[in-house]
């Protein structure tokens, strides 16, 4: 396999730290006044005005089931921007702080844990090892992607 180096955008949810492949990544926005939307699961906090469209924002804390910290001026939504069913949705994944942009060789990444991990395998496409810490590659299409997620677009 060739060597590839590819973009991720670190965050941190709580203490852990995550990071996402910036093609995915349309733009970063500071905290916005939400709408709470009627009959949504508990992780879809609402809804933001994003440039004359509705932008559901997901609270990555309560979908990955990391304790909530207060809102800080460092919390931020991250806007993606990716195809679920053929259809290019976005959505705000609300993260605690964002850190930053590491260009990381592939064959750098190794193998998600399969125990002792907190969060579903399905959704970490691999580790990063950073200094004396792990940060975990998201698979932001199956975080997003889920069923309960799929209805989103018609906000």
């Amino acid at each position: 396999m060739e060597n590839r180096i590819i973009s991720y955008l670190t965050f941190k949810i709580g203490l852990e730290t995550f990071a996402v492949n910036v093609e995915n990544i349309q733009n970063i926005i500071e905290f916005p006044t939400l709408t709470k939307v009627p009959e949504m699961p508990s992780f879809i906090i609402g809804g933001t005005d994003l440039r004359g469209v509705v932008l559901p924002v997901v609270d990555s804390r309560i979908k990955f089931g990391i304790t909530e910290t207060p809102i800080t001026p460092k919390t931020c939504i991250i806007v993606l921007e990716m195809a679920i069913e053929d259809i290019e949705t976005k959505v705000g994944l609300l993260v605690d702080e964002v850190s930053e942009v590491l260009e990381i060789v592939n064959e750098d990444i190794k193998e998600p844990p399969s125990v002792g991990s907190k969060f579903k395998s399905d959704i970490i496409t691999g580790v990063f090892p950073l200094e004396n810490r792990f940060i975990m590659l998201l698979d932001i299409r199956k975080v997003v992607a889920s069923e309960e997620l799929l209805n989103i677009r018609e906000l």
